[in-house]
């Protein structure tokens, strides 16, 4: 398959967590080039904590979108220049105050490609302990909630976890606890 070929991109908007811009981009037979809007943030990540005891340590936030709560895993944004991993130690310190003995790279995701340019990557956290009390960022409540890692599948089928990345995450899981290789991070 011979694919488009970007033609030009100019920056409309810095929103914090993203930044728009809008690309030109050429068909691959040729003729009217189309423009596209592109929504440009840094790679997140997605920690699945699992205790001793076989709980998930997830996470109860408000969540602006929806205007209402989620159950989730903890997860958050990479800083400049913060490799995945580093970034997912400290979301998960931050969100739940728990620190991992073991931190396993799941894989990663595209979150929406259609219209965004970052990865998600997903972590498995074991041998955990506590490190410190929570500290999340100015705009999160944060709850924690321990739920036993054997119940997750059925929370993710009746619509109590309905974060799409946190379903993707646990699909991640299953693919680890199968054998399947993640795929490598490309460029």
């Amino acid at each position: 398959m011979v694919s488009w070929r970007m033609i030009g991109r100019q920056a409309l908007h810095d929103c914090r967590v993203f930044d728009v811009s809008r690309a030109s981009f050429e068909p691959p037979e040729g003729g009217t080039p189309r423009e596209y809007y592109v929504l440009s943030a840094p790679d997140w990540i997605n920690v699945i904590p699992i205790t001793d005891d076989g709980n998930v340590v997830m996470v109860r936030q408000y969540r602006f979108g929806i205007a209402a709560e989620t159950l989730e895993i903890p997860g958050g944004m990479c800083d400049p220049g913060e490799p995945p991993a580093v970034a997912a130690a400290r979301e998960l310190a931050e969100e739940t105050g728990h620190s991992a003995g073991e931190l396993i790279s799941l894989g990663w995701v595209h979150p929406n490609p259609p219209l965004q340019d970052n990865r998600c990557h997903t972590f498995l956290a074991r041998a955990l302990t506590t490190a410190a009390s929570q500290g999340p960022d100015d705009d999160e409540r944060i709850e924690v909630v321990e739920v036993p890692l054997e119940r997750v599948p059925d929370l993710l089928v009746d619509g109590t976890i309905t974060h799409a990345l946190v379903l993707a995450a646990f699909q991640l899981y299953q693919g680890y606890r199968r054998g399947v290789s993640p795929p490598a991070v490309r460029p």
